[in-house]
């Protein structure tokens, strides 16, 4: 269970290391598995390559020690791009990289398949690809996600889909990859069906929740996951109402870790966000689960 890190940024909307830290740290408290950095939930499509890589470095320092795996997402807009970053996280000492596939433009199932193998073999890391339909805004055919997990490197994929039949049908066909689920409130459904763990947003403030889910579907405690399932929808569903970034850099400063703002043009859906987020922290089922594992 992993934490799609967020990013920290000055109030001018500028990559911030020191904010990044006390963000990373935080998470870092949790109990998670590890984190996974540099993507969608960090903003990525925001910012520059020397940023991210900046980020990595980072959180690659700050990480030191504490046990926790780190994946670095590399998707940039361009190969040379995403080359530098999984070659600079290499370097670093992640333990596997992951990528959006490329969407700037529609590009042809051969193009992505020849990007995937560009990537994979750049390094010796392995590489969890990453269907994400609301992101690139093309579901990927089966037959090319199943020719990407046949690459060599290939460990996995990060499935943010709710075609949960075609995660059945990737199960089936290639049973000894790694499989993760992308949308933190329907988690439950995706380890039903075989998901090994799941990479969220809302797993930076509701870490231990996460792992006391999957802890419940391990144990096959039907009642108690669904009860937990429950209150990530909870949180979900407000945190839609005000955009989901937004949204959760506010829970930070409602908690008093102030990590910026997102950057622009990403912007808040609602002018009382903070009162909504600080209101939404204090529900009964929401407050017991904020803060550190013990």
């Amino acid at each position: 269970m992993y934490a799609a890190l967020m990013t920290g940024m000055d109030d001018e909307g500028a990559f911030d290391a020191g904010r990044q830290s006390m963000l990373t740290a935080h998470v870092l408290t949790q109990g998670l598995s590890g984190l996974y950095v540099g993507g969608s939930s960090g903003e990525s499509g925001l910012l520059e390559v020397d940023e991210l890589a900046a980020q990595q470095e980072v959180v690659r320092r700050d990480a030191e020690g504490s046990g926790a795996t780190l994946i670095a997402h590399v998707g940039a807009p361009s190969l040379a791009g995403s080359l530098q970053l999984a070659r600079q996280a290499e370097r670093l000492g992640y333990h596997g990289l992951s990528a959006l596939p490329p969407h700037s433009y529609p590009f042809s199932d051969g193009e992505i398949l020849a990007y995937y193998k560009a990537l994979a073999s750049s390094t010796a890391l392995p590489l969890i690809v990453y269907e994400v339909p609301i992101r690139t805004g093309r579901p990927l055919p089966l037959e090319l996600l199943v020719a990407i997990l046949d690459l060599p490197g290939v460990a996995g994929i990060k499935f943010t889909s709710t075609d949960l039949f075609k995660l059945t049908l990737l199960r089936r066909a290639r049973p000894d990859r790694t499989y993760f689920f992308g949308f933190d409130e329907i988690f439950l459904s995706g380890a039903a069906l075989g998901a090994d763990g799941g990479i969220g947003t809302t797993y930076n403030l509701l870490g231990r929740l996460y792992m006391a889910l999957h802890g419940a579907i391990a144990a096959g405690d039907l009642p108690r996951a669904q009860e937990l399932q429950a209150v990530s929808a909870e949180f979900v569903e407000a945190l839609l109402e005000v955009g989901v970034l937004p949204g959760m850099k506010s829970a930070f400063t409602a908690l008093g870790m102030d990590c910026g703002p997102t950057r622009a043009p990403l912007a808040a859906r609602m002018p009382d966000t903070d009162v909504r987020m600080a209101e939404l922290l204090k529900r009964p089922t929401i407050a017991p689960w904020l803060g550190a594992s013990t």
